[in-house]
């Protein structure tokens, strides 16, 4: 028999063989400072592009005050307990009516976390005689909640049409056998690619199959559709997702989540999500405070107007200058580079070191070898200033990176490192 650390110390992973070389760095790097569009990175100052605070809402001062009037009032502990025991309160119930209407839904339910009440929440829709249709490229925390599942589960390529339907083909072969129903799964803005998932043709693909439609818009709440609810108010469909999904961590600027749906639905949820069911209430200061950010969302268009200002002009900027940024079709603005990881990291040190520009760097083994992007996610809070100063920098690092200056200069990296 094995040790069960054996594993561990024979192969620490695909990212952790990096650590000591990136951490501190490249991965788990500390910016300090107010959340804002500039930060400080190991005591310089940077152009941050990292945070995914959309509507600059992290660091407003009414928010702030009523996140430290809420302290004050309440504590950091207020309510004890789960909800189904003794931390429900009228205002966690408030705020879930808000964020219904706000979505279009008769009801909704606060999550805890994002993470946590996602892979719960897709536990609790499916027996194991149900079949999950999902995209491959979901995230995380949808693959996580799928592992779960004891039945069968198909993925179809990314946002292809065809795939979808011949997945939803066999799962409705499946379906039919185990006497169960199908569960399909997108998000509505992929948050790599910024693609939105394709809901506007999925749900015409009901009137063929009988399948529910459960959406993670994690980053298309606050951003998209006229109003900011959303991916599917964006393409006209939010009537149709059965079950809605999103993150108070991306355009609320705050920890929690949600998901609304018909109000039955709801119902058979808040007695079966078990992260929630045996997890301590969302705490009040959180509840206070995303009451605070959902009236500015609903209030203040002026917040999406000036994200969307930076959108354009950072993505219309990048496009002009040559750049392969994808089909994004929302805030996140990925930009494709070619090279190796040893190349990637000089790039980014030259990014932050000598222009004063930080943003996310993702390499093998999350996107195919050879690619390096980098994942820009634009604010309110940033500046047309701060949009040119990153236009320049990307040109002079792409200059060298074509007239392979980061490859000499990481040859001796690159060798030790066996790419």
């Amino acid at each position: 028999m094995k040790d069960l650390f054996e594993k561990i110390y024979a192969d620490k992973g695909p990212l952790g063989k990096w650590a000591d070389k990136a951490e501190g760095y490249f991965v788990f790097p500390k910016l300090e400072g107010p959340i804002s569009n500039r930060m400080k990175f190991q005591g310089k100052e940077v152009i941050t592009w990292s945070i995914n605070d959309y509507l600059g809402l992290a660091n407003h001062p009414e928010v702030r005050k009523v996140d430290a009037e809420a302290g004050i009032k309440y504590g950091s502990a207020y309510p004890m307990g789960a909800r189904m025991m003794s931390g429900h309160t009228d205002l966690h119930e408030q705020l879930q009516n808000e964020l219904a209407a706000f979505v279009k839904k008769e009801a909704a339910y606060l999550l805890n976390f994002g993470y946590q009440g996602m892979v719960s929440t897709v536990d609790a829709l499916v027996s194991k005689n149900d079949v999950i249709v999902y995209d491959v490229d979901a995230h995380a925390c949808i693959i996580d909640g799928v592992r779960l599942h004891a039945g069968k589960r198909f993925t179809y390529r990314h946002n292809d049409m065809e795939s979808i339907e011949k997945n939803l083909m066999r799962a409705t072969k499946m379906a039919e056998k185990t006497g169960g129903g199908i569960l399909l799964i997108s998000e509505g803005v992929f948050g790599m690619r910024g693609e939105q998932g394709k809901l506007k043709e999925i749900v015409a693909l009901k009137e063929k199959f009988n399948f529910r439609l459960f959406v993670d818009d994690a980053h298309g709440f606050g951003t998209l559709g006229k109003t900011g609810a959303g991916a599917g108010e964006e393409q006209g469909v939010q009537d149709q997702i059965d079950v809605y999904f999103a993150t108070f961590a991306k355009s609320l600027a705050s920890t929690g989540a949600f998901i609304a749906a018909d109000q039955e639905i709801i119902d058979y949820l808040k007695y079966n999500l078990r992260s929630q069911m045996f997890a301590k209430s969302l705490q009040m200061q959180l509840v206070e405070g995303a009451l605070k950010r959902l009236d500015m969302l609903r209030t203040m268009p002026e917040l999406k107007d000036k994200l969307w200002e930076n959108v354009n002009a950072l993505q219309d900027g990048l496009k002009e200058r040559g750049f392969d940024i994808g089909t994004t079709q929302s805030c996140v603005t990925p930009v494709y580079l070619k090279g190796s990881i040893p190349e990637a990291m000089a790039l980014v040190k030259d990014l932050r070191e000598n222009h004063g520009i930080f943003c996310s760097i993702v390499v093998y083994p999350v996107i195919p070898k050879g690619l390096i992007l980098l994942r820009l996610i634009p604010t309110a809070s940033h500046t047309l200033k701060d949009v040119e100063e990153t236009l320049v920098a990307f040109s002079a690092i792409r200059e060298k990176l074509e007239t392979g200056v980061y490859k000499r200069l990481t040859a001796a990296m690159a060798a030790e490192m066996g790419v």
